[in-house]
């Protein structure tokens, strides 16, 4: 019997990862991710995500979700396809920056999909000098 458990436990595994494969092939595949090094200046709330001015997410954070984050945890927010060509990626962030006041910033990103899969990341940061939470986007080599 516990043969027969661990033979289903692997061919769901497989038909999971098989399934990722044929609802998102390497060659169009887009992964967006969210990380945190700002929780001094940032408490953040959600995230707005538009590629090429179409809404695609839309994220609330929960607290367990925040801590992670704060804890060095990175975030997929996002995985699709997107044709080759040239893209916009639009990230709107809300939150409560220093004071606790309301904090909302829009980010944005051109880049151009090729064959192959494409990682982009906003990367919120602390700036200890301004003493206000940066974003970047970036994409990933």
């Amino acid at each position: 019997m516990q043969d027969l458990k661990q033979e289903v436990l692997a061919i769901n595994r497989d038909l999971l990862i098989l399934e990722e494969d044929l609802l998102f092939p390497a060659g169009t595949q887009v992964n967006v991710f969210v990380s945190i090094d700002a929780s001094d200046y940032f408490s953040l709330d959600g995230v707005t995500l538009k590629i090429n001015n179409r809404p695609i997410n839309n994220h609330l954070y929960t607290n367990r979700e925040l801590q992670a984050l704060y804890r060095g945890a990175v975030q997929r927010l996002y995985s699709g396809n997107l044709p080759t060509g040239e893209h916009e990626l639009v990230m709107v962030v809300t939150g409560r920056g220093p004071k606790g006041r309301d904090f909302r910033r829009a980010v944005s990103i051109d880049f151009t999909k090729e064959n192959g899969t494409k990682y982009v990341e906003l990367k919120i940061r602390a700036d200890e000098l301004r003493q206000q939470p940066t974003f970047q986007l970036r994409e990933w080599d």
